[in-house]
């Protein structure tokens, strides 16, 4: 399937016409969809412009059978090793950046620092018993990292997420029970209560989360 997506995306580069134009049937909208599940992918390279011209043309390169300049092989660590340090490389600026995001985050108005460093702020009262930890919630939510970028949202999705409150990250297993079903709350997550050091997928490493998270309903 993700060699599928990479030959879709190399010829969507190829043909600039087609770039240049809005897509407008079904097959066009599915296909603009996977340049834009390709760029998320490349995401994490951070690349520059001129970066992206080089990506485009080792692709087309690839596709047309030209040549290599450079063995694949032979590079395959080295492109490893670049996802590395420009992941840590942009973990290491948003944890400098949420210093202040969260100091101002716990001054607002109704905010709450728990003692594991996770600021609560309720954005709508729920009725009712708030869930446990052993019990099994049904949410909508939406995650960004402290710049504002977008990794995860179920209401994209068009369903909530529903699981274990015990089996997900700490700030929620703890954050979420402090609200009541019907209840909407704001959770910013320092590092440690989430994927720490080690990122995961689009969250890069040392990464501070802010979810909005309304508890639809709760499950014993």
């Amino acid at each position: 399937m993700r060699r599928l997506l990479l030959a879709v995306l190399i010829t969507l580069l190829a043909v600039q016409s087609f770039a240049a134009e809005a897509p407008q049937t079904e097959d066009q909208k599915t296909l603009y969809a996977v340049g834009l599940i390709m760029a998320r992918q490349l995401s994490v390279f951070n690349l520059t412009p001129a970066e992206f011209d080089m990506v485009k043309q080792g692709m087309t390169d690839g596709m047309s059978g030209a040549k290599p300049i450079v063995d694949v092989v032979a590079y395959q660590k080295k492109v490893q090793d670049l996802v590395t340090s420009r992941r840590k490389a942009q973990g290491d600026k948003l944890a400098a950046e949420a210093k202040d995001f969260i100091a101002k985050a716990a001054k607002e108005k109704g905010a709450t620092t728990t003692k594991s460093g996770i600021v609560f702020l309720s954005l709508k009262e729920g009725k009712g018993t708030a869930p446990a930890a052993s019990d099994k919630v049904k949410v909508q939510y939406r995650g960004t990292l402290v710049d504002g970028t977008e990794f995860d949202s179920s209401y994209k999705r068009g369903e909530p997420a529903e699981f274990a409150l015990n089996s997900v990250i700490p700030c929620w297993t703890e954050g979420v029970q402090m609200i009541k079903p019907g209840g909407k709350a704001r959770l910013v997550c320092p590092a440690e209560t989430a994927y720490g050091e080690r990122g995961a997928g689009p969250i890069p490493p040392n990464a501070t989360l802010v979810f909005e998270v309304e508890l639809v309903g709760v499950t014993k």
